[in-house]
């Protein structure tokens, strides 16, 4: 996997306890740091990398001595690592390239507590496996990198993720993925999924817009009885209207014909009784004019941490000039995998594979390697 830990970064300290090697793009240029050399500042200078007293072209692979484990600033990453210079010749990318069951290790740990049930961990294993190969396959071959490290696929900490625990369930499913049948024949999914969906998931149409039977709602009595109650339930919270019409003319360009949004109301949503999940607002303008934007969409836009409007299950209203989200239920965009749900499960005696196959209706577990 190659995954990219940042994408525009100018400078950082590198280290590796047994020392590392830096090998230019052409082969035809490098240096050893042995162990007693310590860390060294790596940095672009005049569109050139230099690594200590060292100096390179544009692209650069650092190769760590066993057990092959690299210091980026205070993070620990095993692998390589690739560091290529930007067009503006002031900042480079660090990509860490590493085998696909070290990645994970440093994934499971970072997106589900290392203590939870084994059942739970593992089954969040083959998840992310079956995630991060979907998207590698769909996007990577058109890229320098596969995965970001953060939110925006799935969290990676490398070396201060892993645990015992977490190493025995990526071992224990080894290659193990998920798939569903589609158009051209059965295939992996993008695996989706999400912290607590609050007593029921979501389809990935209403979310997302793409369309997998995999990814069907499912009714999640397992969340309620062991997830933490502030992401069951949350709210009020509240962001300045002024703020939020900013906000979302800035990120849409699309929507500049509104002038200002004045409004912001649900426009379709998924009723599930007790509680119902937006999946789409409608926005007004200050001219009378509306557009519509989905629910996910708006809710990152506003509040890109995802920790303040936790999903879109809530009530919105305006009040003196502020929007208020009230009656918050469950965490996350709640399309598949509802981790709470997993180890709920797991609790009760659920094995990976039924918890995999709950979640995801109708898929197949299948090893790929």
């Amino acid at each position: 996997m190659r995954v990219l830990l940042s994408d525009e970064i100018a400078e950082f300290v590198l280290s590796s306890e047994e020392g590392f090697t830096v090998v230019a793009e052409d082969c035809r240029s490098t240096a050893d740091f042995p162990r007693h050399a310590g860390a060294m500042l790596a940095a672009v200078v005049e569109g050139r990398i230099v690594v200590g007293e060292h100096i390179f072209g544009g692209r650069v692979v650092v190769r760590p001595e066993n057990p092959y484990v690299l210091g980026v600033d205070s993070s620990l990453y095993r692998g390589n690592l690739e560091l290529r210079v930007n067009e503006d010749s002031l900042t480079m990318q660090a990509i860490n390239s590493l085998p696909m069951e070290s990645y994970l290790a440093g994934v499971v740990g970072s997106e589900m507590p290392s203590y939870w049930e084994k059942e739970a961990l593992k089954a969040q294993a083959v998840a992310a496996r079956t995630y991060c190969l979907f998207i590698k396959e769909a996007f990577g071959a058109n890229r320098a990198w596969d995965v970001r490290r953060n939110q925006a696929n799935q969290v990676y900490r490398g070396v201060a993720a892993e645990s015992p625990m977490v190493w025995d369930a990526v071992a224990e499913t080894r290659g193990a993925v998920l798939s569903c049948k589609q158009q051209d024949g059965e295939k992996i999914f993008p695996a989706y999924y999400s912290s607590t969906c609050g007593g029921h998931t979501e389809d990935t149409v209403n979310v997302f817009g793409d369309s997998y039977s995999a990814l069907s709602g499912v009714a999640c009595p397992y969340c309620v009885e062991v997830g933490r109650k502030s992401l069951l339930y949350w709210g009020p919270v509240e962001f300045d209207g002024d703020y939020v019409s900013s906000r979302i003319i800035s990120r849409y360009p699309r929507f500049r014909i509104l002038e200002k949004i004045v409004a912001v109301e649900p426009y379709s949503a998924s009723d599930y009784g007790d509680f119902a999940r937006i999946g789409s607002v409608m926005l007004t303008g200050s001219n009378a004019r509306q557009k519509t934007l989905r629910a996910e969409d708006f809710r990152l836009t506003v509040d890109p941490s995802g920790t303040k409007i936790k999903s879109n299950a809530y009530e919105i209203e305006k009040r003196a000039g502020r929007y208020v989200f009230s009656a918050g239920r469950g965490f996350g965009h709640c399309v598949g995998l509802c981790q709470y749900g997993a180890e709920g499960m797991a609790r009760a005696g659920g094995n990976y594979q039924e918890i995999l196959r709950f979640y995801y209706p109708g898929s197949s577990i299948r090893t790929m390697y």
